[in-house]
């Protein structure tokens, strides 16, 4: 079952009360996510909402979804707030928007303020990254080469908006606005984090690529002055039953082709496909310091919210 503590990720949210979860005998002092399984081949939105309403009722740190234009995957926004409106408790997280694509900054802004009232305060956190698939990109005719400077231009208007007595109204119902994650492991990544983030999200995430960022984030978060610690977030992909590895070539094979089949292989090596690999995720993650492990699902049947559940004992 789920246990409170407190934690101070950042400066601008340092009593923000979370949940951690117990894994069979265990206790991981890290949260435990579940991340919706939009970039697999899912036929009825309504299952994503059951997604969400299982989700929170077996005990889940949060529920997460992913962003691509060109793919099937949903908006992430509007399907958070589907989610907001039957749930009342998960954390609510972005993982990760393009931020770039999002061109009418004001609106995006409103959009994101919107959706923290709709959701509640201290419920809703963006994981923003730049995106890196150019047929993103050409599909809305926005310029690939110029979405980092983009990027810190939505940034700062997002900044405004959370503001008190911000330009745009309505105001996020979280003072400060939702918390941001920051993905990538880029120069510019370590720059937003410290200047605007509270932390770090790792797709596709292995124990060595966390050791190996983490000690830069930290160092960059010290350089700027923030005090806390930055939050750590891995996301892993996931699949159990009869049909998991099915189901994980399935999805992870077509996603990850754009990149060549080595890659694609590669991704679908590591999704974790039985109870027995995603408890020594668990313990393996929890061990180099994560704060929170999110397990992404790859078979949009909602019977894999249980079947999760079930593997680490909720």
């Amino acid at each position: 079952m789920s246990r409170p503590r407190l934690i101070g990720p950042a400066d601008a949210h340092p009593h923000r009360l979370l949940h951690t979860t117990s894994v069979k005998g265990m206790a991981p002092t890290m949260d435990i996510g579940i991340g919706l399984p939009g970039h697999a081949r899912w036929a009825d939105g309504r299952t994503l909402v059951e997604w969400a309403r299982r989700a929170e009722a077996r005990g889940f740190s949060t529920l997460s979804v992913s962003d691509r234009l060109a793919w099937s995957t949903p908006e992430p926004l509007i399907t958070l707030a589907a989610a907001a409106g039957v749930t009342s408790r998960i954390r609510l997280l972005t993982s990760v928007l393009l931020a770039p694509l999002r061109t009418n900054h004001a609106l995006f802004a409103k959009a994101v303020t919107t959706l923290d009232q709709l959701a509640g305060p201290d419920r809703l956190h963006l994981g923003l990254a730049p995106g890196v698939r150019e047929d993103d990109f050409v599909l809305s005719d926005v310029d690939y080469s110029i979405r980092g400077e983009r990027f810190d231009r939505l940034l700062d208007r997002l900044a405004a908006a959370s503001a008190p007595d911000g330009p745009i109204s309505p105001g996020p119902a979280t003072p400060g606005g939702p918390p941001l994650l920051f993905g990538g492991n880029s120069k510019a990544t370590l720059r937003r984090i410290a200047s605007y983030g509270t932390g770090w999200i790792a797709g596709d995430a292995t124990v060595q690529g966390v050791q190996d960022f983490a000690p830069h984030i930290q160092q960059a978060w010290a350089e700027a002055g923030r005090t806390g610690s930055p939050r750590l977030v891995a996301s892993v992909m996931y699949a159990l039953g009869p049909d998991a590895e099915a189901a994980v070539s399935g999805a992870i094979g077509s996603y990850y082709a754009f990149a060549g089949e080595e890659y694609a292989q590669y991704g679908i090596s590591i999704a974790h496909t039985s109870p027995e690999q995603i408890t020594a995720a668990i313990t393996d993650f929890d061990r180099i310091g994560c704060d929170e492990l999110i397990f992404m699902g790859n078979d949009p049947d909602p019977g894999q919210v249980d079947l999760l559940a079930d593997a680490i004992g909720l």
